[in-house]
Protein backbone atom coordinates (compact mmCIF):
# COMPACT_ATOMS: atom_id res chain seq x y z
CA UNK A 1 0.00 0.00 0.00
CA UNK A 2 2.76 2.25 1.12
CA UNK A 3 4.65 1.52 -2.63
CA UNK A 4 1.31 2.02 -3.79
CA UNK A 5 0.73 5.71 -2.34
CA UNK A 6 4.92 7.07 -3.18
CA UNK A 7 4.03 5.69 -6.92
CA UNK A 8 1.10 7.59 -7.28
CA UNK A 9 2.59 10.51 -6.12
CA UNK A 10 6.00 10.36 -7.92
CA UNK A 11 3.65 10.63 -11.06
CA UNK A 12 1.96 13.43 -9.65
CA UNK A 13 4.95 15.56 -8.75
CA UNK A 14 6.44 14.09 -12.03
CA UNK A 15 3.46 15.25 -14.03
CA UNK A 16 3.17 18.53 -12.63
CA UNK A 17 6.85 19.88 -13.62
CA UNK A 18 6.27 18.33 -17.03
CA UNK A 19 2.98 20.06 -17.78
CA UNK A 20 4.33 23.32 -15.98
CA UNK A 21 7.46 23.52 -18.73
CA UNK A 22 4.28 23.27 -21.50
CA UNK A 23 2.50 26.83 -19.23
CA UNK A 24 2.65 29.80 -21.35
CA UNK A 25 4.78 32.83 -19.79
CA UNK A 26 3.96 36.24 -20.92
CA UNK A 27 6.40 38.93 -21.06
CA UNK A 28 5.39 42.38 -19.32
CA UNK A 29 4.34 43.41 -22.92
CA UNK A 30 2.20 40.44 -23.84
CA UNK A 31 0.23 40.50 -20.78
CA UNK A 32 -0.05 44.50 -21.91
CA UNK A 33 -1.36 43.36 -24.98
CA UNK A 34 -3.51 40.70 -22.96
CA UNK A 35 -4.99 43.19 -20.53
CA UNK A 36 -6.14 45.27 -23.85
CA UNK A 37 -8.00 42.36 -25.06
CA UNK A 38 -9.83 41.57 -22.22
CA UNK A 39 -10.72 45.14 -21.36
CA UNK A 40 -12.14 45.50 -25.04
CA UNK A 41 -14.03 42.56 -24.42
CA UNK A 42 -14.97 43.46 -21.26
CA UNK A 43 -16.70 46.55 -22.20
CA UNK A 44 -18.17 45.07 -25.44
CA UNK A 45 -20.19 43.18 -23.36
CA UNK A 46 -21.60 45.77 -21.06
CA UNK A 47 -21.77 48.17 -24.42
CA UNK A 48 -21.31 46.71 -27.14
CA UNK A 49 -20.87 50.45 -29.19
CA UNK A 50 -18.33 51.62 -26.90
CA UNK A 51 -16.03 48.83 -27.76
CA UNK A 52 -15.92 50.35 -31.47
CA UNK A 53 -13.61 53.31 -29.84
CA UNK A 54 -11.19 50.57 -29.74
CA UNK A 55 -11.07 50.38 -33.69
CA UNK A 56 -8.71 52.21 -35.70
CA UNK A 57 -10.32 54.10 -38.48
CA UNK A 58 -7.76 52.16 -40.69
CA UNK A 59 -9.20 49.04 -39.00
CA UNK A 60 -10.00 45.84 -41.65
CA UNK A 61 -11.55 42.57 -40.62
CA UNK A 62 -12.34 39.42 -42.03
CA UNK A 63 -14.43 37.12 -40.57
CA UNK A 64 -15.35 32.97 -41.58
CA UNK A 65 -18.68 34.65 -42.25
CA UNK A 66 -17.79 37.71 -44.90
CA UNK A 67 -16.50 37.12 -47.93
CA UNK A 68 -14.48 40.02 -48.19
CA UNK A 69 -12.92 41.91 -45.37
CA UNK A 70 -14.64 44.86 -43.86
CA UNK A 71 -13.82 48.54 -42.76
CA UNK A 72 -14.86 50.00 -39.39
CA UNK A 73 -18.06 51.74 -40.84
CA UNK A 74 -19.14 47.96 -41.91
CA UNK A 75 -18.29 46.89 -38.21
CA UNK A 76 -20.17 49.93 -37.00
CA UNK A 77 -23.55 48.68 -39.43
CA UNK A 78 -22.70 45.25 -37.91
CA UNK A 79 -22.60 46.01 -34.08
CA UNK A 80 -25.93 48.62 -34.35
CA UNK A 81 -27.76 45.24 -36.09
CA UNK A 82 -26.68 42.69 -34.15
CA UNK A 83 -26.89 44.49 -30.71
CA UNK A 84 -31.20 45.07 -31.64
CA UNK A 85 -31.27 41.47 -32.01
CA UNK A 86 -30.13 40.32 -28.63
CA UNK A 87 -27.38 40.77 -25.98
CA UNK A 88 -24.09 38.78 -25.03
CA UNK A 89 -24.31 37.63 -21.37
CA UNK A 90 -21.00 36.76 -21.26
CA UNK A 91 -17.81 35.28 -23.10
CA UNK A 92 -14.78 33.62 -22.13
CA UNK A 93 -11.54 34.27 -24.09
CA UNK A 94 -8.58 31.80 -23.28
CA UNK A 95 -5.06 33.20 -25.37
CA UNK A 96 -3.06 30.93 -27.41
CA UNK A 97 -0.17 33.22 -28.73
CA UNK A 98 0.45 36.57 -28.51
CA UNK A 99 3.31 38.50 -30.49
CA UNK A 100 4.46 42.07 -29.77
CA UNK A 101 7.16 44.26 -31.72
CA UNK A 102 7.30 47.51 -30.77
CA UNK A 103 3.82 49.40 -31.29
CA UNK A 104 2.58 46.26 -33.58
CA UNK A 105 1.06 42.86 -31.99
CA UNK A 106 -1.59 40.58 -32.52
CA UNK A 107 -2.95 38.01 -30.39
CA UNK A 108 -4.53 34.57 -30.92
CA UNK A 109 -7.51 33.23 -28.66
CA UNK A 110 -10.05 31.07 -28.31
CA UNK A 111 -13.51 32.37 -26.99
CA UNK A 112 -17.02 31.12 -26.15
CA UNK A 113 -19.66 33.02 -26.13
CA UNK A 114 -22.99 32.82 -24.76
CA UNK A 115 -26.25 35.11 -25.94
CA UNK A 116 -29.41 35.78 -25.59
CA UNK A 117 -31.62 37.10 -28.69
CA UNK A 118 -34.67 39.23 -27.85
CA UNK A 119 -37.01 36.56 -26.03
CA UNK A 120 -34.10 35.22 -23.81
CA UNK A 121 -33.60 32.22 -25.85
CA UNK A 122 -29.45 31.38 -25.29
CA UNK A 123 -27.00 30.37 -27.70
CA UNK A 124 -23.18 29.65 -27.28
CA UNK A 125 -20.43 30.05 -29.97
CA UNK A 126 -17.22 28.82 -30.18
CA UNK A 127 -14.67 29.84 -31.93
CA UNK A 128 -11.02 31.53 -32.72
CA UNK A 129 -9.86 34.85 -33.49
CA UNK A 130 -7.09 36.68 -33.98
CA UNK A 131 -6.62 40.81 -33.19
CA UNK A 132 -4.31 42.60 -34.95
CA UNK A 133 -3.17 45.53 -32.55
CA UNK A 134 -1.28 48.87 -33.19
CA UNK A 135 -0.78 50.89 -30.19
CA UNK A 136 -1.97 54.52 -30.11
CA UNK A 137 -1.75 57.24 -27.57
CA UNK A 138 -0.76 54.36 -25.37
CA UNK A 139 -3.52 52.61 -25.97
CA UNK A 140 -3.82 49.31 -27.45
CA UNK A 141 -6.44 49.44 -30.73
CA UNK A 142 -7.59 47.27 -33.14
CA UNK A 143 -6.50 47.87 -36.95
CA UNK A 144 -7.57 44.07 -37.74
CA UNK A 145 -8.83 40.89 -37.17
CA UNK A 146 -9.74 37.35 -38.68
CA UNK A 147 -11.53 34.33 -36.92
CA UNK A 148 -14.86 33.56 -36.65
CA UNK A 149 -16.87 30.27 -35.70
CA UNK A 150 -15.35 26.60 -35.18
CA UNK A 151 -18.20 24.27 -36.48
CA UNK A 152 -18.61 20.73 -34.99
Amino acid sequence: MKNSIKVWLFLFVLISVISSGFAQQWSEEQSDVWASVEKYWEINNSDPLAFLKYFDESYLGWSYDNETPGTKEDAVKSFKYWTSKGKQQFIILTPARIWVEGNFAFAHYYFTEVSENNDGTPKERKGRWTDILMKKNGTWILVGDHGGNIEK
